[in-house]
């Protein structure tokens, strides 16, 4: 068990923006952190990524076809990566995991992996490591860039992306950038969890 207490987040203090906002904002501050770190914690265990199409896949029961879309990605995320490098930014990702993996988390633990593959750091935890941190409920879904900014990334109620609370204070972006870092020191490297609690799996059931 971890003893940093979670981020108390209070959405009164941040910007609430919409799903359009959040993508754009994003956008624009990615590229803006050179030399410095993003992390990001994932806490959920189903969501839904319409208009994504190897998720369109896995959601109609078409399992081989999802995984020949994830590795279409994989141009993509190399180039995505080489800017990555080229602005000095190491991304950190924390993936909690519960068992047994729901079915939507098999089908991103694949896309998880090209991303690890591609330069991302990625290590999954499972939750008897949260103990007192989720004492008063899940985790959020956050994502820090840099030293000042912090996204509470919101879904709605059928596991959607719906926008995120912007924070840019520096101290809750230390606080949440500690409990992630923490939680990832704990975490066991993705492709040795793959190795031994994924590749073995049968293909899911659709949610």
């Amino acid at each position: 068990m971890l003893g940093l207490d979670g981020p108390r987040l209070d959405s009164a203090q941040g910007d609430v923006l919409s799903l359009d906002t959040y993508r754009r904002d994003f956008r624009e501050r990615q590229w803006t952190i050179d030399g410095q770190d993003s992390w990001k914690l994932e806490r959920q265990q189903r969501f839904r990524e319409p208009g994504f199409a190897s998720w369109e896949a896995f959601a109609r029961g078409d399992w081989d076809e999802s995984l020949r879309l994830i590795e279409e990605e994989r141009d993509y995320l190399r180039e995505f990566s080489q800017d990555v490098e080229r602005h000095r930014i190491t991304l950190y990702r924390v993936r909690v995991v519960e068992q047994p993996i729901a079915p939507y988390l098999q089908w991103e633990l694949h896309l998880l992996r090209l991303r690890a593959e591609c330069g991302e750091k990625i290590r999954v935890i499972g939750p008897e490591h949260l103990g007192e941190l989720e004492r008063s409920g899940p985790l959020p879904e956050l994502l820090t860039l840099g030293d000042r900014t912090t996204y509470q990334i919101r879904y709605s109620d059928q596991g959607i992306l719906d926008g995120a609370v912007r924070f840019m204070d520096p101290g809750t972006t230390a606080r949440c950038q500690a409990l992630t870092r923490n939680l990832y020191a704990a975490g066991e490297d993705l492709a040795s969890y793959f190795a031994c609690e994924v590749v073995h799996l049968p293909p899911p059931s659709s949610e």
